[in-house]
């Protein structure tokens, strides 16, 4: 796909015409929503009330908003995982417990994005490239994070490679699960990737981030009610 156009001027980037971002955004849910079919310059226009005319304000053609989609999806999914595989953490299952933030924070990692990236790449070799370099880029991410706490070469692949295995399946297979459910398994998960147990306090920390806290076994808490609910994992 050819490289993003150089960006013009403040006066031709923002008002009537829309935005860059606001024609990305617009695409970003309609590949959600609908899947690459529908990621089209007349649909779009549509959905944000523009003539078809301004998208070449900003973008050369499709194909150019197509590799920008990309470039988000880079940057999010991938850029979110690494970056928490690479987090401090005291303990491999305190560096586990980062890792499976990005399944509970749409922020670091979004499940629907990348359910809808994989689908895209069915019809795109492009696309299929694309998720075989993320792949390998995240899963020796994985690996690099197990070594880090001691384990070999070979026990640090087949770990990572059962950890984003297993997620890339729930993603693939748009498996729902309530916060509670998903907590109620986070430690024996962490348990079986690592084959060490989590402390109470690793686990406290972890639950804490999305604010709950766990009073008895199995039984969840809001710290407060003013945080904000995370979303049924996938």
């Amino acid at each position: 796909m050819p490289e993003l156009s150089k960006a013009r001027s403040k006066k031709q980037d923002s008002g009537w015409r829309g935005s860059a971002d606001g024609w990305l955004e617009a695409a970003y849910d309609a590949l959600k929503e609908s899947g690459i079919d529908a990621v089209r310059v007349m649909p779009l226009a549509k959905r944000l009330n523009l003539s078809r005319t301004s998208f070449y304000w900003f973008f050369q053609d499709r194909e150019e908003l197509l590799a920008a989609l990309l470039t988000r999806w880079r940057d999010k999914n991938t850029g979110g995982m690494v970056k928490q595989c690479e987090g401090y953490a005291e303990s491999i299952c305190e560096a586990i417990l980062n890792v499976f933030e990005c399944w509970l924070n749409p922020d670091l990692f979004d499940s629907q994005f990348e359910f809808a990236v994989r689908s895209w790449a069915l019809q795109s070799e492009e696309v299929s490239a694309e998720i075989a370099a993320a792949d390998l880029t995240r899963i020796n991410a994985l690996t690099a994070m197990f070594r880090r706490f001691g384990y070999d070469h070979e026990a640090a692949d087949v770990r990572a490679r059962t950890i984003y295995l297993t997620q890339i399946g729930y993603i693939s297979m748009k498996m729902e699960e309530g916060i509670t459910e998903r907590f109620q398994r986070i430690a024996l998960y962490v348990g079986v990737f690592t084959g060490e147990t989590p402390k109470q306090r690793e686990l406290d920390r972890f639950f804490g981030t999305f604010g709950y806290a766990e009073k008895t076994t199995g039984v969840f808490v809001p710290l407060a009610d003013t945080f904000a609910k995370v979303p049924a994992a996938r």
